[in-house]
């Protein structure tokens, strides 16, 4: 499976900040070894306005270098063009049927920022998933196997017929959504250690309640910070993350996947390899 990356996502930075460059620099020096590799173009400012407000973007765009949009989301200087170039990757990932191995995530942005009530963006400025699904425009699956609830994701596909959101992650946790299903965003709560074998059973079940005979395309929010000892640990191993590729492979649909949260880069390195050979053992 292609991996989509640049360099350009490693240069910035915020001090003391989980979401550093060294989680996914050490995936890259692990994945080149073993897999091809795709440069991302920046998302278009008409790209992200088909996920988000034109007030939004503006925001993000105009954001003073060196403050905080929130407690949990800082401004580094020239986040915009970062932002931008993480959104590009999962466009390309998409067209590709690649993996975007870019920062930063996107799942907690909303349409207009915080979404579904949560306090803060959670570390996101732009919907890269949400981007990539609406730049196809084709029936497509979400599943999203962060250890945090894609709150932003389901805020803009709720009720959209082209689009079915799954979302497997822990709950009670940051940032607080998902505790239920709505409509066409079907949410699993877990409680730690959920552990590989239920966590599998229950991706059966999500994927059962899917009509995948009308779905075109499946993407996967792919964040690995259920792995155990994670930020969002639901006691996932590696081993885990490949059985995840081969259910999905499984499905025999057209399938990216764009990275998301996973804060201790030696286990992104193997999730990732993992997640990609699983879904080429279809």
């Amino acid at each position: 499976m292609k991996i989509i990356f640049s360099e350009k996502c490693l240069e910035y930075s915020w001090p003391g900040h989980i979401e550093g460059p060294e989680r996914v620099e050490k995936a890259f020096e692990f994945l080149k070894r073993k897999h091809e590799f795709l440069k991302p173009k920046p998302a278009s400012v008409e790209d992200l306005l088909k996920v988000h407000s034109k007030e939004y973007v503006d925001l993000i765009r105009n954001a003073r270098a060196g403050s905080y949009l929130d407690g949990d989301t800082p401004v580094p200087e020239n986040i915009y063009e970062y932002a931008c170039l993480s959104a590009g990757g999962a466009i390309l990932a998409a067209r590709e049927k690649g993996f975007s191995l870019m920062r930063p995530p996107g799942h907690h942005a909303g349409r207009d920022g915080k979404a579904l009530g949560a306090l803060t963006l959670g570390f996101c400025y732009f919907n890269n998933i949400a981007i990539a699904v609406k730049s196809l425009d084709l029936p497509t699956l979400i599943l999203d196997i962060d250890g945090h609830h894609g709150n932003g994701t389901q805020e803009i596909f709720l009720g959209d017929p082209k689009v079915t959101y799954i979302s497997l992650h822990r709950y009670p946790h940051y940032p607080g959504t998902g505790l239920r299903s709505q409509g066409n965003c079907l949410n699993f709560p877990l409680s730690y250690p959920t552990g590989d074998s239920l966590y599998l059973k229950t991706l059966d079940k999500a994927l059962s309640q899917v009509g995948m005979e009308s779905i075109e395309v499946v993407g996967i929010s792919a964040g690995f910070d259920a792995h155990q000892g994670d930020l969002a640990s639901l006691g996932l191993s590696v081993g885990c993350y490949r059985e995840i590729g081969r259910k999905v492979g499984a499905l025999g649909k057209s399938t990216f996947g764009v990275l998301e949260g996973g804060y201790i880069g030696e286990n992104i390195s193997r999730d990732v390899h993992e997640l990609t050979q699983g879904l080429e053992e279809r």
